[in-house]
């Protein structure tokens, strides 16, 4: 399984409107193309003093190869329509990685 990151910082004048647009609009459209099978959004909790807001946009696909061929077939134009509306707004950060584990529990006393 991979899970692709994006971390984003998004300026506090448009985070609002920015975090509903994701919901309504670009999430939905990342999800239509059919390449991944889920997604979260998650906020930093311990913001550095800034005028923005840092997210983690996080999807998670079965393999590599089906996120490959989303990033030439689609999201040139996905990614397009966001800068295009939040231009000077954000800074993204996009990572992939290999999920090697999941749902790891507490084994007692170590």
């Amino acid at each position: 399984m991979i899970l692709y990151n994006e971390t984003l910082s998004i300026d506090n004048t448009v985070a609002d409107e920015w975090l509903q647009w994701m919901q309504e609009v670009h999430i939905p459209a990342v999800m239509g193309t059919g390449y991944f099978l889920g997604n979260q959004i998650s906020r930093l909790m311990h913001e550095v003093a800034n005028d923005g807001t840092t997210y983690a946009v996080q999807y998670t696909c079965r393999s590599l190869e089906d996120l490959e061929e989303y990033q030439r077939e689609h999201a040139p134009e996905i990614d397009l329509r966001h800068h295009t509306r939040y231009q000077g707004k954000y800074v993204v950060f996009r990572s992939m990685l290999e999920v090697v584990a999941r749902d790891v529990e507490r084994k007692g006393g170590e």
